[in-house]
């Protein structure tokens, strides 16, 4: 609701940027319904469709290459919508995701299109999949260009989202730390359903499940017991690459 001629409130808007199409329902999925049921937008910078490295299954069922990319995006898309964002496709390849100006600069585009507050994405560090590294450090490399005027493009520069990075698969090996931990209780079963759309990777929908219940026992024992947390609290973990600003230690 407006008030006389005071402009509509902008909503707050997200950008997830995963190296493969089903990575921001695993990592993110529960941050991304969260934000999507506050009436925020969110968008989803998928770099591939994950259709080398991650359908295995296709591919011993004797799927074809194209084949598979469009059963990736069928699920991605499916998924995306049952937690309320959009998902954009940039097809790069993926085993190897290769780093490039131009993928990076249609990264730059997005941000500056979505003028995002918050971004999410990988760590920094994966030595079993050389492609989330390599989104990771193209989100950041693209969140800098964004900010630069002298940088060409079209739309307008951004100022400084803050950057989460999401769990990794192998949390212990990518030298993760849980330094955020998300409450995602609320929109769970959101995030379940979009798991569950993400049939090429079935084995993953009970791993993450644990995850996410491991994730709430580290909330709720570090938020104290005067929360009043339930035992069935679910998180997602995130860690951050630049330091946080506040007027106020909390």
């Amino acid at each position: 609701m407006t008030h006389g001629n005071a402009p509509a409130a902008v909503p707050r808007s997200t950008l997830v940027v995963t190296a493969h199409a089903g990575d921001f329902v695993w990592r993110a999925g529960g941050a991304v319904a969260l934000a999507a049921s506050r009436g925020e937008k969110v968008t989803l910078a998928c770099l591939t469709f994950g259709e080398r490295g991650e359908s295995a299954k296709a591919w011993r069922e004797g799927r074809q290459l194209e084949e598979i990319k469009a059963l990736r995006r069928d699920e991605a898309e499916r998924a995306a919508a049952v937690l309320g964002a959009e998902v954009r496709f940039f097809d790069a390849g993926d085993y190897p995701l290769t780093e490039t100006a131009e993928l990076t600069d249609r990264l730059v585009g997005v941000y500056r299109a979505t003028q995002p507050d918050v971004v999410l994405t990988h760590p920094a560090e994966d030595p079993y999949n050389g492609d989330h590294p390599a989104a990771h450090r193209m989100a950041l490399q693209a969140r800098i260009l964004a900010q630069a005027v002298g940088y060409p493009g079209e739309g307008g520069v951004i100022g400084a989202p803050p950057v989460f990075c999401f769990e990794p698969h192998q949390p212990e090996m990518s030298g993760f730390r849980p330094e955020v931990l998300l409450d995602i209780t609320e929109v769970w079963e959101t995030k379940r359903a979009a798991m569950e759309c993400l049939a090429a990777q079935r084995h993953l929908w009970d791993y993450y499940t644990d995850l996410a219940v491991r994730r709430g026992v580290q909330l709720r024992r570090n938020a104290g017991p005067n929360l009043g947390l339930a035992h069935t609290t679910l998180a997602e973990a995130y860690m951050r690459p630049y330091p946080q600003i506040t007027k106020e230690l909390a």
